[in-house]
């Protein structure tokens, strides 16, 4: 047919070739429908090829998910999850805390003045040990014992005037409201004698208890002023230890109870001592108890201040530890696998203690139980797996 339209063509075209527009028009036309008709032929040969590429193609597909249906399906199927299972018994595990504490004074004192004067005499050395009473600082009282002299002078003319008041109100000579002003002025002189004798008691400085004298900060003549540190006073034969421990240890710790201290400055010695009492109140936000142990320190060895180490060990109780491997977070929770003849069980458990490599479970498992340690991962509740018994340190405590 191409054949035909292109010599049927050809013979228009030359019998209108006198004329060159109709030429080139024709031969443009020529073009066009020489160009349609091979278009029409490829499209009627085109449908049996499309629909075999399209056979090939969902031969592929299916092909292709029957392969990942078996993949699927050998990955979760039956018995086919291998994994290593552990049997968990009780153990006696005796666990130990390290706390800080900080060394005090068993008693410690500032000496300092109650009221301003001068310094006249300095009855320490700096270093040495004192008894109870002893005079340490003496300040000028020259003044005081005066008004003390004056004081009592008075004092004892308002006890004579009582005296002869009350024999006047026998003899009906005094009157009773008279009486009782005499008894007032005595009674006021007496206080003002007693205030008096204060005064002059303080310009004496006495030990309160016996200990060691501090480095002294004043000299004899100085003017010294109320809070102004002349020096320092401490018992150090006893030492206070304040610490504190985890609420945790709160119910194992007991009045009594044995501790053993360090410290930095005697790397090989240990302190002994044992606590003598524990904080009424648990700091909220810590959530540990300040406790108090008083140690041996007659060889003055320990300063107040040193910073110092304490070791507490829990008695032994039976509990159940897992290797860490064996736990499944999820969020904030902690599971395990359980394993139930060849069923695996996911079950939630609540952590306690910890150390290299395992943990304490305080709930959520019993003794004998047997978990699985490893493979996990690739379970969910319920799975079927082949199990491998294995032994382990948690199991033998």
């Amino acid at each position: 047919m191409d054949r035909m339209l292109s010599v049927s063509y050809s013979h228009v075209i030359e019998r209108r070739a006198s004329t060159p527009v109709v030429g080139l028009l024709l031969t443009m036309a020529l073009a066009t429908l020489s160009a349609c008709s091979h278009e029409a032929a490829s499209s009627a040969a085109s449908p049996n090829g499309a629909k075999a590429g399209d056979a090939a193609a969902a031969h592929g597909a299916s092909s292709s998910g029957a392969s990942a249906g078996r993949g699927n399906g050998g990955s979760r199927g039956g018995t086919n999850n291998a994994v290593l299972a552990q049997k968990i018994n009780a153990v006696m595990l005796s666990d130990e805390t390290e706390a800080l504490g900080t060394a005090k004074s068993n008693e410690a004192v500032d000496i300092t003045a109650k009221a301003t004067n001068r310094v006249v005499a300095l009855h320490l050395r700096e270093g040495e040990f004192v008894k109870q009473g002893d005079i340490l600082v003496e300040f000028d009282g020259t003044e005081a014992r005066a008004n003390l002299a004056a004081a009592e002078a008075l004092a004892r003319d308002t006890q004579s005037q009582y005296q002869r008041g009350k024999q006047l109100f026998q003899n009906k000579a005094l009157s009773e409201s008279d009486l009782v002003q005499l008894e007032a002025k005595m009674l006021n002189s007496r206080s003002a004698a007693e205030a008096a004798q204060a005064r002059v008691d303080d310009t004496v400085i006495r030990a309160p208890f016996g200990g060691r004298i501090g480095l002294r900060n004043t000299s004899v003549g100085s003017l010294v002023t109320p809070g102004q540190v002349i020096t320092t006073l401490d018992d150090v034969s006893v030492i206070k230890l304040d610490f504190s421990v985890p609420e945790a240890f709160l119910a194992a710790i007991r009045e009594g109870d044995v501790v053993d201290a360090r410290s930095s400055s005697y790397p090989d010695a240990s302190f002994r001592g044992k606590v003598a009492s524990i904080a009424t109140r648990v700091d909220p936000v810590s959530r540990s108890v300040v406790v108090r142990a008083l140690l041996d320190n007659r060889d003055r060895r320990l300063k107040p201040g040193m910073f110092m180490t304490v070791r507490i060990k829990r008695p032994p109780a039976r509990t159940l530890l897992i290797p860490e491997q064996a736990l499944m977070p999820e969020n904030d929770n902690q599971f395990i696998f359980l394993l139930r003849g060849d069923v695996a069980r996911k079950t939630a458990v609540q952590l306690g203690r910890r150390r290299p490599g395992q943990v304490e479970v305080v709930h959520g498992l019993s003794a004998g139980d047997i978990i699985i340690i490893e493979g996990g991962d690739k379970l969910r509740d319920g799975d079927k797996v082949r199990a491998k018994l294995v032994e382990g340190a948690a199991g033998n405590g």
